[in-house]
């Protein structure tokens, strides 16, 4: 078994070295699955954030082309399973409870199918937060994958919706099939909108969880259990889906006109009148708005707690305001009104300091005892620092601009320097 070294070297030839910069990621993630075939146990969490971010920055720099032909396979994907939970929840008689965990199991088809035949699905999609949040792309990078992968997981789900509705798969069971899946979109479209939106983000929680747990699996195996409970839960609880819901009500709305399938309902064409394309709509804003809220909690919290302190260069680096403001108290110092003295050159070197080096800047949140030992200061000074006395600091310094004093505000009171 070659090592990770080697590995590298055959990977990246002589000569080749600028055309492989742009596919690190490429080779970050090769490396990690090489270092995978000799373990056996799943990878920290702090592995997995690392992973996590790799993969979408990888996301991010696809081509139009890919995205959109992935898009449309996790469309069609989900709506499989959304299609095989609706033939095993018809006529079920096992209880309340039993059967809406069996509806759960068996859609776990759709995500599984996304994560190991490889797609793009717009509510997995929302951990990319986790690569803007570093820096490592742009803010229309995100909304550019968003955007194109919403619209085609939408063309995927109407293209299975076609096929499924010539198939005669509806009438299956005396038209029973058809019924529940009419009485499924129908339930759907008279959700009221914030009841749709608490659903939602509850639901992509979830899927971003099992998608989360997937970037600690190292096999095939570990994937399918991974994504098995999250999913099952999910669908069992009755949360929505937005790329499911692409699927589950336009089936709805083929069957509205199928008086055998209305008749084995035992519903009117009265009773679904809100199951029609502005339904549909009503349903997919407050849906799709929850489940962005839903993943991008997941993506951020994790964020936070394994690569924040780590990434702290570039978070500030794609953030222009907070690095203006940086730069100003560092290499503008003509703005601030001060007396030339020992103790505001420490202090002045201090925000400078601040602006260049991510790791002072930690340190300073963390050990700001030990981050401020080289620095000629006073006790008063120090404790002017760690406590926040803008007042005192001005008056050493000289008063600040107000842009300045904002932000220092907020930095001395929230991260306690």
């Amino acid at each position: 078994m070659p090592d990770t070294k080697t590995a590298s070297r055959e990977l990246q030839r002589p000569g080749e070295e600028s055309a492989a910069t742009p596919d690190i990621s490429r080779l970050q993630l090769l490396l990690e699955d090489l270092k995978s075939c000799t373990a056996t146990d799943c990878r920290s969490p702090a592995e997995m954030a690392a992973r996590m971010e790799t993969v979408g920055v990888t996301k991010a720099k696809g081509d139009s082309l890919t995205l959109s032909l992935l898009g449309i396979l996790a469309g069609f994907f989900i709506g499989l399973g959304a299609m095989f939970c609706t033939l095993v929840t018809t006529d079920i008689q096992i209880g309340f409870g039993l059967s809406k965990l069996l509806g759960g199991v068996v859609f776990c088809l759709g995500l599984i199918l996304v994560v190991l035949a490889g797609a793009e699905l717009f509510t997995g999609n929302a951990l990319m937060v986790a690569s803007r949040a570093s820096g490592k792309i742009g803010l229309a990078q995100l909304f550019r994958n968003w955007g194109i992968v919403y619209f085609t997981n939408f063309v995927g789900a109407l293209l299975l919706v076609l096929v499924v509705f010539y198939s005669q798969f509806w009438t299956l069971d005396a038209y029973k099939v058809g019924a529940n899946a009419l009485l499924i979109a129908n339930a759907k479209v008279n959700l009221p909108f914030w009841t749709a939106f608490s659903r939602g983000i509850l639901c992509n929680a979830l899927v971003c969880l099992a998608v989360w747990l997937c970037f600690g699996a190292r096999s095939t195996v570990d994937k399918i259990f991974a994504i098995l409970f999250p999913i099952t839960a999910f669908v069992a609880c009755g949360f929505e889906h937005s790329i499911a819901n692409m699927y589950f009500i336009p089936m709805g709305i083929a069957l509205t006109g199928q008086a055998e399938v209305l008749k084995a309902a035992g519903i009117t064409t009265a009773q679904v009148a809100n199951l029609n394309v502005p339904g549909f709509v009503n349903n997919l804003i407050p849906v799709t708005l929850g489940n962005i809220v839903g993943g991008t909690f997941i993506g951020s919290i994790y964020w936070l707690v394994y690569l924040r302190k780590e990434r702290a260069a570039q978070a500030i680096g794609c953030r222009p305001w907070l690095r203006n403001l940086i730069t100003r108290a560092s290499q503008e110092p003509q703005r601030i009104s001060y007396t030339p003295d020992p103790e505001a050159k420490a202090l002045r070197a201090i925000l400078a300091r601040a602006r260049d080096d991510a790791h002072f800047l930690t340190q300073l949140t963390d050990s700001p005892h030990e981050a401020l030992k080289d620095y000629s200061l006073s006790p008063e000074a120090k404790a002017a620092l760690l406590g926040g006395d803008l007042r005192w600091l001005e008056s050493r310094i000289g008063t600040l601009d107000e842009p300045l004093r904002t932000w220092l505000t907020s930095r001395l009171s929230q991260e306690k320097w």
